[in-house]
């Protein structure tokens, strides 16, 4: 009984999400996944780049999305996995501009950042979001825990589920990647491009 509750959480979780824009205005969810498909789209076509981060497991997430894309979906990306960067940024600057000082050397204008975070509270997430904007790219947030966390204010599309722990809200990201991953492969067999 406790795995099929905990089965139900993850429904029900999946269930609730919320996409909004970056006015806070919801946004059906299928069209929110068509949205962002379609800019996807346009940025492989462009040979723009999407970049994915995360902390812990959505750091894992992030870069297990990125080989997907590449390899299925055939669109550029990249994450920021190098523990020598990481290491260099955090230790010679702060732990919160990790992922916004690569941004600043690697992102042009039309590139799009997904940021992914449980709490949707990290710092340096949030500021990535910011700098990304900032150079002129689309940013997608995907959060769950607090409905008013400040990184669905940093996105131009911000998916949220109401998950209250780390393994529900995890799992339910995971099922949202993969879902945008699968539209954007559909699309492109519809279309007949490889």
């Amino acid at each position: 009984m406790i795995w099929l509750k905990n089965i139900e959480k993850i429904s029900s979780s999946l269930g609730s999400l919320s996409v909004s824009d970056s006015h806070s205005d919801n946004i059906e969810a299928d069209k929110g996944f068509e949205i962002w498909a379609d800019l996807t789209a346009q940025i492989r076509e462009q040979r723009k780049t999407v970049f994915l981060i995360g902390n812990g497991a959505s750091a894992s997430m992030a870069s297990h999305v990125a080989a997907d894309l590449a390899k299925n979906a055939h669109v550029h990306t990249e994450v920021f996995t190098d523990l020598s960067l990481i290491t260099a940024i955090a230790n010679d600057l702060s732990f919160e501009d990790v992922f916004s000082e690569p941004l600043k050397r690697r992102s042009k204008n039309g590139d799009m950042l997904v940021a992914i975070s449980s709490s949707g509270k990290s710092v340096n997430i949030i500021r990535a979001a910011q700098t990304a904007k900032m150079l002129g790219g689309k940013v997608i947030t995907i959060s769950a825990m607090s409905a008013d966390n400040p990184l669905r204010r940093n996105g131009d599309y911000n998916f949220y589920v109401p998950a209250n722990t780390y393994g529900i809200a995890e799992t339910c990201h995971a099922a949202i990647l993969h879902h945008w991953i699968d539209k954007i492969i559909s699309e492109n067999n519809n279309t007949g491009q490889d």
